[in-house]
């Protein structure tokens, strides 16, 4: 497989990140393990992973995702393994940290000593907000809204103690997710001010129906010498057409967990995926391929993060995120995308 050096990083990646989130949930910890196993053997180095995982989120499995993979290290090492994990942000999540979940230094602090513990590591490489403090659209709204204005430690104490965490050599990088364009400039200003390092990497939702990050975050991405992990590559499975027809499998997720994913579950949203799975049909090329290697494409896209809940699903994936697109796919892609543009923001 395919490395790279994340820019700015001492980072070296495999393209296909290992996504993590199903793990304590829908997977067991033998199952993680295998799995892990499996990605390993395909030439997969990169695994990222969040204190708050398990999703969906809940008092009794949170956690467990990184005690999965920590195991897992316990007993194998992590030799040429990049882990990455996150802090969440502000939330009604009252059972991390006792609720201590404002970005704070202190706070910042804290979540990083419990994940390396859980992890069994004394390092995390790259150490990310899981979402911003501040008021921001996301998770699929999309309309800035300054009335749902908020208040907490500013950007600048947040920039300092991941500065701390560096200096203390408990990660050796950091980034951001689910952040807005002016939300990287900002905090890569705040750094260069303070002299000390500032976010590498932004994990975003990027799929062929989720491409918010094209115009603006692509333009920053590219004067700062950054790169995307794109995360829900296959919008929760839509695009591997199992939910075709309106189809909800036994033991799939949006079957699973009603309140998951709502922004993939519209009218919108299904008429482009149905688009996309027709296009595959006639290119002679699985959805997963279709869906996986226009990602690829991208040129700010640094790695692809792929979860699963089977390992064969999983090594399809890992295969189908290498795969290379020809001009007429692609071409064929952009006809698809000025009828649906970004159906799922």
């Amino acid at each position: 497989m395919l490395t790279r050096m994340l820019p700015g990083t001492t980072l070296e990646v495999s393209g296909v990140c290992l996504g993590t989130m199903t793990w304590g949930d829908q997977n067991s910890e033998v199952e993680a393990h295998a799995q892990i196993d499996l990605a390993r053997s395909r030439g997969v180095n990169f695994i990222d992973t969040a204190e708050m995982y398990p999703v969906p989120a809940r008092a009794e499995t949170q956690g467990r995702t990184e005690a999965f993979l920590g195991s897992w290290l316990a007993k194998h090492g992590r030799d040429g393994i990049v882990i990455g994990s996150k802090v969440v942000g502000p939330g009604r999540r009252d059972w991390i940290r006792a609720g201590r979940t404002d970005l704070t230094r202190e706070n910042v602090a804290e979540a990083a000593a419990q994940s390396l513990r859980r992890l069994s590591i004394d390092c995390i490489d790259l150490y990310q907000l899981h979402w911003p403090q501040r008021n921001v659209p996301m998770f699929g709204t999309t309309e800035f809204d300054p009335r749902n204005e908020r208040g907490g430690p500013p950007m600048r104490e947040q920039v300092e103690a991941m500065a701390a965490l560096i200096d203390a050599g408990r990660i050796r990088h950091w980034g951001v997710s689910n952040e807005t364009a002016w939300g990287v400039c900002e905090f890569r200003r705040i750094a260069r001010e303070l002299g000390v390092p500032g976010p590498v990497t932004m994990q975003e939702s990027y799929s062929l129906v989720s491409r918010g990050a094209d115009s603006h975050v692509a333009e920053v991405l590219f004067r700062e010498g950054m790169s995307l992990l794109a995360y829900s590559p296959l919008a929760g499975g839509l695009l591997t057409g199992k939910y075709a027809g309106g189809a909800t499998p036994e033991g799939a997720r949006y079957t699973r967990f009603a309140t998951v994913g709502p922004r993939y579950r519209t009218p919108i949203v299904a008429e482009a995926a149905a688009a996309y799975l027709d296009l595959a049909r006639r290119r002679g090329i699985t959805p997963v391929a279709l869906a996986l290697g226009y990602v690829k494409s991208r040129w700010y896209v640094g790695a692809t993060i792929v979860g699963a809940t089977t390992l064969a699903q999983l090594d399809e994936d890992i295969a189908a995120a290498q795969v290379d697109l020809d001009a007429q796919t692609l071409a064929e892609i952009a006809a698809i995308q000025v009828r649906y543009p970004n159906p799922a923001p």
